[in-house]
């Protein structure tokens, strides 16, 4: 009995242990990469003379990376945490786990495929420290197939152009966050892609830093070319809960009205011929004009019926965010 009240007491204090820097990584079948990634980070977190913690997410692998992940829990158990999943449930979902659980004042995320250079922690803790809440990598000599490169530079710029974060490498995995950051964001689907649209929404200061990128030494990339189309959808998303959701009526009131106006434009138009003794009853423009009216009404009421759901759940906590408090 005295025995397992030491156990108790030992994981309180464990709990309650003040970190000062937590690392999270996502581990999807990288098996080769797990012990030569450990070494590494264990090489870079040790000079920076701080307390750290690195949290393995292991996202429903199916090689021998859990076993390994085990293995290095086992040798340093101070150091090093392993969170398993039941099956794959995405990046995402490994990121929102990792933010829960870790305990530092400052959270990297970094891939486990050795291409990010855990060297590089540094430089990304330096840019934080000079005043921004989250610094995200820029591969500027991005060393992976251009079946990768391509969609990510398409994405970067639309995304850049539509909301105003001017990143060169929007959807880096390697990141260096404030604590309140990970704490803030709201992660689910695939918004992990634009995480930093998400916390520049919620006011918070982001900036990128220069890394050097590494090519692939194990396995297979796990993205490409085809997830460009769920990235358009993704983005799409993105846009509505970080500008509309909280005015859901400026979206589809402005569409509806505009729809409404082209259809009641085109009515006017039909009447006048028909005044002037011409025939419209079985014109296609009348029915384009009668479905943009219809369709019209209908964005309209989706707007004002998103204005009552938004109403009804009113957390004034949503509102803001806070970066200080002085009382």
């Amino acid at each position: 009995m005295a025995e397992g009240k030491g156990l108790e007491q030992k994981d309180v204090m464990d709990l309650d242990r003040h970190l000062v820097l937590s690392v999270v990584v996502p581990v999807l079948d990288e098996e080769d990469s797990m012990r030569p990634l450990h070494a590494s980070l264990e090489q870079a977190l040790a000079a920076l003379g701080e307390e750290y913690e690195i949290i393995y997410i292991d996202d429903g692998s199916e090689d021998g990376s859990f076993e390994i992940l085990k293995s290095l829990h086992e040798m340093d158990g101070d150091h090093v945490r392993v969170i398993q999943f039941r099956r794959n449930f995405g990046k995402t979902a490994a990121l929102t786990a990792g933010f829960r659980h870790a305990r530092g004042d400052v959270v990297i995320t970094m891939d486990a495929d050795l291409q990010d250079n855990p060297a590089e922690i540094p430089g990304l803790l330096d840019k934080l420290d000079d005043d921004y809440d989250l610094v995200v990598a820029w591969r500027y000599q991005r060393q992976d197939s251009l079946s990768k490169k391509l969609p990510s530079k398409i994405a970067n710029t639309m995304v850049s152009l539509l909301t105003g974060v001017e990143l060169h490498d929007l959807n880096c995995g390697f990141k260096a966050y404030r604590r309140e950051v990970v704490q803030d964001l709201k992660l689910y689907g695939e918004l992990h892609r634009f995480i930093p649209v998400l916390a520049h929404w919620r006011g918070y200061r982001v900036t990128e830093q220069k890394v050097v990128h590494r090519p692939r030494q194990y396995g297979q990339s796990k993205y490409g070319f085809e997830r460009l189309g769920r990235s358009f959808l993704d983005f799409g998303m993105v846009l509505f809960l970080t500008y509309y959701l909280k005015r859901p009526m400026h979206l589809f009131g402005t569409l509806g009205a505009l729809l409404f106006f082209v259809g009641f434009a085109i009515g006017l138009y039909l009447t006048g011929l028909w005044f002037l003794g011409e025939g419209i009853g079985w014109r296609p423009l009348l029915f384009l004009g009668i479905l943009a009216m219809v369709v019209g009404v209908q964005m309209a009421s989706i707007g004002l019926l998103g204005e009552m759901i938004r109403n009804f759940a009113y957390d004034p906590e949503e509102e803001y965010s806070i970066r200080r408090l002085l009382s």
